[in-house]
């Protein structure tokens, strides 16, 4: 009986949380707030390749190092890692 009425109260929060959720997209949907998408770039930005795991990144956002007269572009920390280890 208490197991049932715990996994209903989390159910009910977390349909409540997603809710609210839902409705302040909308509102700011509506408003035009632009300051939640920051992340998303602009059109037209050039993106580099991981050249560890393949995934594109920003560059403005991205970790770099150079190398020689090039600049290379990494999703985390731990790919640069392992981009050094190989390279080492």
């Amino acid at each position: 009986m208490l197991l049932r009425v715990l996994l209903i109260s989390l159910l009910l929060t977390l349909a409540l949380r997603a809710l609210t959720q839902f409705v302040e997209g909308i509102k700011q949907g509506m408003r035009g707030d632009t300051a939640s998408r920051s992340r998303v770039p602009q059109r037209g930005v050039q993106m580099a390749r991981d050249p560890v795991c393949g995934t594109f990144v920003v560059p403005d956002r991205a970790l770099s190092i150079s190398v020689g007269r090039d600049r290379l572009y990494f999703c985390s920390a731990a790919c640069r890692d392992k981009y050094r280890a190989k390279t080492a």
